[in-house]
């Protein structure tokens, strides 16, 4: 054996992080067919994505969720649900996740529920509900109650989880949607600590905790972080965490004991910087940015997954789901990372380097503490964040942020990968018939009074200000259906629209912005009246980052823009158009239900005599569905490839001025 060497027997191995893939989709047997699967592979744990209604606390029978069923997740209805979803799957030995927000209270009281029929006593299930409202409010759009309500639901569940769940997780603070929407590593650093303060102290103060046992709620809180392709930096960015929860735990909540000051983080690697052209160059996008979670044994992730090399196209077929767990699998047992120590402690840089962003996150922090707190500085943080979304995207469009295949490198060959008819997995129209069908069955099948019953009391408890979770369990058991959880404390609690962020002070290159304006300039003296967009977030895909950074970059033009946020009704969008009297249409759909949304907007802008307005649709869009689009009225198509927004402003302004040269349309438009 030569210098230097370890003889493979006498290296004592870290355990590794858990390995999971996010995933779920279409129906509950669908989904437990591929978690099956994903377990028999060697994933040690589950993730579990629900589609929009059961995020939004709507039924799939709902009018806001046509299109969106089973789409970006499973869909979850009631107990029924949740039984055929984990059949097979014992509860007691599993460590589940749930991507769960609005409806958290809800899912853990299905999950409660099911555990109960199978005889798992409650103190032995493991696991984590996301479970961050205030990020919802910020980036990812699946919030439903204002702030102070949301606030109280999340207080409900870590105290019920602490006596009675001990092992879950009740609350991950989630600051993967934060980089995702353009937070800076500081923006993501002192707004999922800011807002774990906010939750904290809220529990603090309810007086529902005894002093002596807040160690312990301390303890239960996990995070979900994101972590980019600049590995240096996203791994200085979690030794930043590490420290910070350290001194946050320690001076703020009196916690002496190190175990409980411990900062413990799942993470998915950035989605962002996944690219839709050479998508095969993702692969290495994702390695490196795991990398910056795993490599540092003092801030190394507690479990880890990765999103698939073609989610900028679609969603992710099981083939490509394994190949990110190979991925894990490999680093984890084929490398030696783990047979060593922290090999970052004692460099210069590294440290240097995480003094800067603890500085930066500490300023931040002081700032929002002076604003009231996180749930205060909404409105602040939402504005932040769309500056720094701008700043991105101004940076790829000049090419100061390179991105190999779409703003340098672009030549290219046809990649294997990519080829087929069965490239990317969609979920058929079916899904949602069948789906409706069964949760109509489900009613008629269930004890109508049992049901009323239990809603009686959970609107009682949701008045009274009563902890949720027991009234919700029994709920659950009783066959009360998300729709109908949701509707309750809709009446009681009311309902939220987030800030738009669009008053938001950015940084904007004027020279780039000046022949755009002088083209919206020209098209408006011939319209008569200034150029109208309308941007429109059909259905309940909440992800608004591309919409906003249109809908802003629309206004630096010089048009007149009207967003309202996300969650519009086609009806909603409509009325809007008519109501303004716009001259383009764009809607932002991500969540896979393009076709039956942009069908329907556009049927009903034709019902309305409006057919001749442009509707442009945005979004991550299979190109074999454009031509789909196009039939269904659709003028012009844009995906992740289109970054440079000054193009997507001209093509639209083209729309428009062919409008006004196209005599029929003229016509048209005169007997409207």
């Amino acid at each position: 054996m030569g210098a230097g060497e370890k003889n493979v027997e006498e290296v004592k191995r870290d355990r590794p992080w858990m390995f999971r893939t996010y995933a779920g989709h279409s129906s509950a047997k669908a989904s437990n067919e591929l978690y099956r699967k994903n377990l028999e592979k060697g994933q040690t744990g589950l993730s579990i994505a629900f589609d929009l209604p059961t995020q939004t606390g709507y039924d799939s029978d709902h009018v806001l969720a046509r299109g969106e069923v089973g789409k970006v997740g499973v869909s979850i209805s009631h107990l029924g649900d949740m039984r055929e979803l984990l059949d097979g799957i014992p509860l007691g030995e599993m460590n589940t996740s749930m991507t769960i927000n609005a409806t958290a209270a809800w899912l853990l009281s299905l999950y409660i529920a099911l555990a109960d029929e199978q005889g798992v006593s409650r103190a032995e299930l493991q696991g984590t509900t996301q479970n961050d409202i205030l990020k919802e409010y910020l980036s990812r759009g699946t919030y439903v109650f204002p702030p102070d309500p949301s606030l109280r639901l999340i207080k409900d569940m870590i105290v019920y989880t602490s006596q009675e769940v001990p092992k879950w997780n009740p609350m991950n603070v989630c600051s993967y949607h934060l980089q995702e929407a353009g937070a800076t590593p500081t923006q993501e650093l002192a707004f999922a600590l800011a807002t774990a303060q906010a939750v904290l102290d809220e529990v603090k103060n309810s007086g529902e905790i005894a002093p002596e046992k807040m160690p312990t709620v301390v303890g239960r809180i996990s995070f979900f972080v994101n972590a980019g392709v600049r590995f240096i930096t996203e791994m200085c960015k979690m030794r930043a965490f590490v420290d910070l929860w350290d001194d946050i735990t320690q001076n703020r909540y009196g916690v002496e004991d190190p175990k409980f000051r411990r900062f413990r983080y799942g993470v998915q690697v950035n989605s962002l910087g996944l690219t839709e052209p050479q998508p095969e160059n993702n692969v290495y996008r994702i390695q490196l940015a795991m990398l910056a979670v795993v490599l540092s044994k003092k801030a190394r992730a507690r479990a880890v997954q990765l999103p698939a090399w073609n989610e900028a196209l679609g969603l992710p077929r099981p083939w490509d789901q394994q190949w990110s767990l190979r991925l894990q699998q490999i680093l984890a047992f084929e490398t030696d990372l783990l047979e060593y120590g922290d090999i970052f402690d004692g460099s210069e840089e590294i440290e240097a380097k995480v003094a800067e962003l603890i500085g930066e996150a500490r300023a931040e922090l002081t700032k929002i503490d002076e604003m009231g707190g996180a749930m205060k500085a909404i409105d602040y943080m939402k504005d932040s964040l769309i500056a720094s979304n701008a700043a991105r995207i101004e940076a790829i469009e000049t090419g100061e942020q390179v991105l190999v295949g779409v703003n340098k490198y672009t030549e290219t060959e046809p990649s294997p990968l990519a080829a087929g008819e069965n490239d990317i997995f969609t979920v058929p129209e079916h899904v949602e018939m069948e789906q409706v069908a069964a949760l109509q069955e489900w009613r008629s099948q269930r004890d109508d009074k049992a049901v009323q019953d239990a809603l009686r009391e959970l609107k009682s408890a949701a008045q009274e200000g009563r902890n949720i979770m027991e009234p919700s369990i029994a709920a659950a058991k009783a066959g009360v259906t998300t729709g109908e959880w949701g509707q309750i404390l809709r009446e009681v609690f009311g309902e939220y629209r987030a800030p738009t962020g669009m008053g938001a002070a950015h940084k904007m290159d004027e020279a780039r912005l000046e022949q755009v304006r002088k083209r919206v300039d020209e098209v408006s003296e011939k319209l008569g009246e200034r150029l109208t967009f309308v941007v429109g977030k059909p259905g309940l895909d909440g992800h608004s980052n591309g919409a906003e950074q249109i809908a802003v970059r629309a206004k630096d033009c010089g048009m007149e823009v009207v967003y309202d946020g996300i969650r519009l009704t086609p009806a909603q969008i409509v009325e809007q158009v008519k109501e303004s009297g716009a001259h383009v249409v764009g809607l932002s759909i991500l969540s896979g239900s393009h076709v039956a949304l942009v069908r329907d907007v556009v049927q009903r802008l034709r019902n309305e005599g409006l057919g001749n307005i442009p509707v442009v649709v945005g979004g991550i869009i299979p190109q074999a569905d454009e031509n789909v689009l196009k039939q269904c009225g659709a003028a012009a198509i844009y995906t992740p490839k289109d970054f440079q927004l000054n193009d997507i402003m001209n093509g639209m302004i083209d729309l428009v001025e062919r409008g006004l040269n196209d005599p029929e349309k003229q016509k048209q438009a005169a007997a409207e």
